[in-house]
């Protein structure tokens, strides 16, 4: 068993890394790092209930027993690692021996090109509050530029609070991966809440007091958020040698460990691994459910010799809430061959992804959590006999 084990990143997956491995019985030095300074808190409330001013940032903070024993080092970013020495380096100019190590240092949010000053993102929870305190100076109206689903919740939060919204996508529909039918229903929904869909459309410029659209019309705004998505914060570790794809994603095996390296294991969202359920091919997901399950399972398997860890084969799940209907998935349904609903009542919906030979690769439901429990439990069931 390993004397020294670090994690890198004090979010969700760091901080179920870390509590994994002492529950897995380890009782030697464990050291957490982040480059926040805050504790580890969940994100999903970001985007609605913080934002919304229904929860504050007290609320949204994880719970740390003290019986987890670990050394926390906040507010100190990993610069650098080498793996010869196994020494990480922070940004404060210290180092950091191990063991063994654990990476998941998440990823933060896609700015524009050349983004300037009062141009929002959001992917922690500083950034949410600078939203809130936007929003909540009575602006006009909001334009959003990306239509996946930080923006499309976001849009949902502000038109609850009664403020104008343009959604703007070059995509001809919102969230992608519901594919063309359920994607064109979630264009609807927003629709039907008075959200200015600009779909379709692409962006020339993004400045603090609005969007430039390509053939020069114009979106004024009194906020302007880019949600374009993530980049895994891995660039630190570029002179290490440690494989990454091109997505910026770090190499793994199904047990979560570096193929570089068996000695370093990653969780969350910089994770890329072969997944049985996308027919092995290596997948990188960036979802709640999934940066918690890796968290956990990089954290047991730090604890054993590398030919006897356990491989990650459950399904992503994911969710979003927006208005008063609640859109989950699991599986890959954005790897389908075929989409289809196959049952609906009213604001209930549950639909099937297959792939080319008819097999279940995902499912959807829109207000339907029990039926997309099932489905659950059969891509489970799936994904460990593959």
């Amino acid at each position: 068993m390993p004397e020294r084990v670090v994690v890198v990143g004090a979010s969700l997956a760091g901080l179920r890394a870390a509590q994994a491995v002492r529950s897995a019985g380890h009782a030697g030095a464990l050291v957490v790092v982040g480059d926040e300074r805050h504790a580890p808190y969940t994100r999903p409330p970001l985007s609605k209930q913080l934002l919304a001013g229904e929860q504050e940032h007290a609320d949204c903070a994880f719970p740390v027993p003290e019986t987890l024993d670990a050394e926390w080092r906040l507010g100190a970013a990993a610069v650098a690692l080498d793996r010869e020495r196994k020494v990480l380096a922070l940004a404060d100019g210290a180092e950091v021996g191990y063991d063994r190590l654990i990476v998941a240092t998440g990823a933060r949010a896609r700015r524009w090109p050349d983004q300037v000053d009062g141009v929002h993102t959001l992917r922690d929870v500083d950034d949410a509050l600078a939203l809130r305190a936007a929003l909540d100076a009575r602006p006009g109206r909001v334009a959003i530029v990306g239509a996946g689903f930080v923006g499309c919740e976001v849009a949902a939060t502000a038109r609850k609070a009664g403020i104008d919204v343009t959604l703007i996508d070059v995509a001809p529909r919102p969230l992608l991966p519901l594919g063309a039918e359920l994607g064109e229903r979630a264009a609807e929904l927003h629709r039907a809440h008075g959200v200015d869909l600009r779909l379709g459309t692409a962006v020339a410029a993004v400045d603090a007091g609005g969007v430039t659209l390509d053939g020069g019309a114009r979106v004024d705004a009194d906020v302007v958020l880019v949600a374009l998505g993530a980049i895994p914060n891995t660039e630190w570790l570029a002179s290490s040698g440690l494989a990454l794809d091109e997505r910026g994603g770090i190499v793994c095996d199904g047990t979560l460990t570096s193929v570089t390296d068996d000695d370093i294991l990653a969780a969350g969202d910089v994770v890329s691994w072969p997944h049985p359920l996308a027919a092995g091919e290596v997948v990188r997901v960036e979802h709640w459910t999934v940066a918690a399950e890796h968290g956990a399972l990089a954290g047991r398997n730090a604890l054993a010799d590398a030919g006897e860890r356990t491989a990650h084969v459950a399904p992503p799940y994911f969710w979003s809430d927006q208005y008063d209907v609640k859109i989950q998935a699991v599986g890959f349904p954005a790897r389908a061959a075929t989409l289809e609903v196959v049952e609906e009542d009213g604001p209930r919906l549950v639909a099937e992804a297959r792939d080319a030979d008819g097999r279940l690769v995902g499912a959807i439901a829109f207000n339907n959590a029990k039926k997309l429990a099932a489905y659950r439990r059969e891509l489970a069931s799936a994904g460990v006999a593959a």
